[in-house]
């Protein structure tokens, strides 16, 4: 993927009318095409700018969301659940999983940039628990082989493989 340049995340918010209702919008669509999961400094600050809201209303949309991040994140964020139901159907086992798969820690960024693990409250779906959500996608059922090729999928940038193993399509 391209550095994201200047014009490519004017175009970004021109596509929006530069409508500062769109605050949030924006922010998703310049973190997915920066390349490294996040919203550099530099991006909120021309946003800001642009859209002419507060550097600070900014920042409070940037940290408020679980899904935006202001630093550098895999390609792929593998959220893992620990909200209660899931800590009492392993959750803890399934993150020692995905770290040994991918060979990190929780918190941590492959070096090849592909696989970013955190910890996350409920994903909403106990019912396939404990779950794990890969982007849009949900993946529950685990197993230490179904995590294994999870981490695989993610590492080649296999989506559609990622996609077929998904539970909420």
């Amino acid at each position: 993927m391209q550095e994201l340049t200047k014009d490519r995340v004017l175009k970004i918010m021109e596509g929006y009318g530069n409508d500062p209702q769109q605050l949030i919008a924006v922010l998703l669509d310049i973190q997915a095409e920066s390349g490294s999961n996040y919203v550099d400094q530099k991006w909120a600050v021309l946003a800001s700018a642009v859209l002419d809201v507060p550097l600070s209303k900014v920042y409070e949309v940037l940290t408020f969301y679980a899904m935006f991040s202001t630093v550098a994140r895999g390609k792929y964020v593998i959220e893992i659940c620990q909200s209660t139901p899931c800590h009492f159907i392993r959750a803890q086992e399934i993150m020692r999983w995905f770290e040994a798969a991918a060979g990190i820690k929780t918190g941590e960024t492959t070096s090849d940039g592909s696989i970013t693990l955190f910890r996350t409250s409920c994903v909403g779906a106990c019912d396939i628990g404990p779950a794990v959500k890969i982007g849009d996608h949900v993946f529950g059922g685990l197993t230490e082989e179904k995590v294994k090729t999870l981490v695989r999928c993610c590492r080649e940038d296999n989506a559609k493989e990622l996609e077929s193993l998904c539970q909420n399509k």
